[in-house]
């Protein structure tokens, strides 16, 4: 390999994400337990996130509509204007969620800054994700930071052109078999998956991946092995 360039995925790859969505969804669900079943809820919601995502994107902001969305389209008119007001606070505790570095994450970027060019490609809110970097203290170790609408082949080939690099000099490493990998692989780069105990459900794939440019790690700190 001929890496010039590490990117990596930030939402459960660098700090935990998916933990804190899947907390305030319990929470809205319960909230509305004397309209439907909770799981009855959690689905209702799912269908509205993926309705939305044309619409507004990824990310929290997103997420707190979805909620309102699916409160009103549940509970009427005449619905509790408590419970809209509710679900409007738990997006925001969701907005204000310290950010907790994944372990291994700052040793290994360390270790990897004098030695290669390293970047973030992330999705998401764009406020939100240049909030949680700050936050995280890692700005420092980054030489780009790509905040994406999507993780399509098309979104990587457009990162690779503005760093001037080719795709076998570009490595990916995220959670997402979905969104940073197999994109990746497509457009002949190489790409790490690094899988987390939670995932959306949106970012799920079935079968599994065999690929000479792929390789599953266990944890972040695996990747200065995988590069000698």
């Amino acid at each position: 390999m001929d890496i010039k360039v590490i990117a990596f995925d930030a939402d459960d790859t660098l700090w935990v994400n998916e933990p804190y969505f899947q907390e305030t969804e319990k929470k809205f669900c319960a909230l509305l337990e004397d309209y439907l079943p909770q799981h009855t809820t959690a689905k209702e919601l799912f269908k509205t996130e993926i309705d939305n995502l044309a619409l507004y994107g990824y990310g929290i902001k997103g997420f707190m509509l979805s909620m309102v969305e699916t409160a009103l389209r549940i509970g009427g008119r005449d619905i509790n204007p408590e419970i809209i007001e509710k679900a409007i606070a738990y997006g925001k505790e969701l907005l204000e969620k310290p950010i907790e570095l994944l372990d291994g994450v700052e040793d290994t970027l360390k270790a990897l800054k004098d030695k290669y060019r390293l970047v973030v490609a992330t999705k998401g809110d764009l406020l939100d994700q240049e909030r949680k970097l700050k936050k995280s203290g890692l700005e420092q170790y980054f030489h780009h930071i790509e905040i994406m609408s999507e993780k399509h082949e098309k979104d990587y080939q457009k990162l690779i052109r503005h760093l001037d690099i080719d795709a076998r000099q570009f490595i990916m490493i995220g959670n997402s078999l979905k969104s940073d990998i197999l994109p990746v692989l497509a457009i002949g780069g190489y790409a790490c998956h690094i899988p987390y105990h939670t995932t959306w459900a949106h970012e799920h794939i079935e079968h599994t991946i065999e690929h000479p440019r792929f390789s599953k790690l266990e944890k972040i700190a695996d990747i200065l092995l995988h590069l000698k």
